[in-house]
């Protein structure tokens, strides 16, 4: 009996993992759904999440959602591997070398104060309306958190190890395959949910205003037409990658992070 009390418990505590995020994004919809079809909300202000749904299933019919689902994504993962990429190595440069972080890091500050989508007039100059000013605009906006959370948590890893793995006799390469970056990674990956956040954010604002393809240019022709069904529809999609990715980033932090204290899976206590 005390074994199937100790099984129930464990169910009930991984559905309320998994249902207790969601109850408040349904009861929003429920409550959304409700005042406007009591007309409490008009149509003309706010539709109703059904007719958002309606929406997204046309769209979903005659090809067009999945064609802007699949350029944004795109575009979003092209500039976040470029300016990923080039962030995790310049952190990661200049948290083990003085020389490279007094050569570099002054002016890498200066560029991260400037408001990235303030460079949209001259990005449309330099690149046009094409793919190659919002994949810019998107990569120099993640580059950054990327970054400070590289050389932030390279220099967190304790000097202690670091001679240990010295003593033992292990090569620069194998210190930093097997001290360094492990002791990193956590601030890498809290840098990681970071740039994804800001990922959406600037394809969002870089869509609506130069762009002919993807979710934001759909949301800019809708509201064109005053089809404020469709700017919701792609206002929720862009809600919904965000926190997909933001799902996927946790799943990293799990699967790489599983000698980490913090992130070991809590275990339900056992009773006897």
């Amino acid at each position: 009996m005390k074994g199937n009390g100790n099984g129930g418990t464990r169910l009930i505590h991984r559905v309320g993992k998994h249902v207790l995020p969601w109850l408040v994004p349904a009861a929003v919809l429920i409550v959304w759904q409700l005042l406007g079809s009591f007309g409490l909300i008009s149509n003309r202000v706010l539709p109703t999440p059904m007719d958002v749904l309606e929406a997204g299933i046309r769209l979903a019919g005659n090809g067009e959602l999945w064609k802007a689902l699949k350029i944004s994504t795109w575009r979003a993962l092209l500039g976040f591997m470029i300016g990923g990429g080039i962030g995790f190595l310049l952190g990661l440069l200049n948290g083990v070398s003085s020389l490279a972080e007094k050569l570099t890091d002054s002016s890498i500050q200066m560029i991260r104060n400037i408001p990235h989508l303030a460079l949209i007039p001259l990005v449309i100059v330099w690149f046009g309306i094409g793919e190659d000013g919002k994949v810019f605009l998107v990569a120099l906006g993640v580059s950054f958190p990327i970054y400070l959370n590289t050389l932030h948590g390279i220099r967190s890893v304790d000097p202690g190890l670091v001679e240990m793995g010295k003593v033992y006799g292990l090569s620069r390469l194998e210190l930093y395959r097997t001290v360094i970056l492990p002791g990193a990674l956590p601030s890498v990956l809290v840098g990681l949910r970071y740039a994804l956040g800001i990922m959406w954010l600037t394809l969002i604002v870089a869509e609506t205003i130069s762009s002919k393809e993807g979710i934001g240019y759909m949301a800019m022709n809708a509201r064109e037409f005053f089809q404020l069904d469709v700017v919701v529809l792609c206002i929720v999609l862009y809600a919904l990658l965000g926190k997909l990715s933001d799902l996927i980033a946790k799943w990293l932090e799990r699967r790489w992070l599983q000698w980490h204290p913090h992130y070991r899976k809590a275990s339900v206590p056992q009773t006897s």
